[in-house]
């Protein structure tokens, strides 16, 4: 018999719904917790002149939870009423002040698919500091307080192999972007004078 959904209950409403599905599963009957949770879109932001990335940190309710340290993240939101890129470039002009011109899809990934609907899609977009227009920080309105920072790319390239990375999207983002323009990790020119 096909694996299947024979009833599915909801727990809590709001911004996230915590559902419980009775499945048919490997031909048992069984009950499953599931968050469903709006998917989003993440964007490494990158100045490749400069060789640098913008990072975000704000605190995580599961971060915190499990008492571990604030991480490093990339920019990145939920779809409201717009596309995965139109999230990607809204986004960055609220949480670090950049108007992307063009983004490139790297691919979509279901954040935890045993217990959550969530899929964010994974973009890499090339900015300058033209394309600086605030300071960024997040929405008031939405209590975000984020710490914006420009890192170095090798730098973040040596935290990924030191294990510094806990957010999947951003380590997902770096490699991409290592893949595709591997000539942004090499030592910088020196600079004459």
């Amino acid at each position: 018999m096909k694996d299947r959904i024979l009833e599915t209950r909801t727990l809590r409403r709001g911004w996230m719904d915590l559902l419980v599905l009775r499945m048919h599963l490997n031909g048992q009957e069984e009950e499953r917790a599931l968050l469903a949770h709006p998917s989003g879109s993440a964007v490494l932001a990158y100045d490749a002149g400069r060789r640098v990335a913008m990072t975000v940190r704000q605190t995580r309710a599961a971060v915190l939870h499990c008492e571990a340290p604030q991480m490093m993240e990339f920019v990145a939101g939920v779809v409201e009423d717009e596309d995965f890129a139109q999230t990607a470039l809204r986004e960055a002009e609220e949480e670090v002040g950049l108007r992307l011109r063009a983004l490139e899809h790297v691919g979509a990934v279901w954040m935890s698919p045993s217990s959550s609907t969530e899929r964010v899609h994974l973009f890499l977009a090339e900015y300058t500091p033209a394309d600086r227009i605030g300071e960024g920080g997040g929405l008031e309105a939405e209590n975000e307080r984020l710490t914006v920072r420009e890192e170095p790319l090798d730098a973040l390239w040596d935290g990924l192999h030191a294990g510094e990375f806990a957010d999947a999207k951003a380590l997902l983002l770096l490699q991409a972007l290592r893949l595709r323009r591997p000539e942004l990790f090499e030592p910088a020119p020196a600079q004459g004078g």
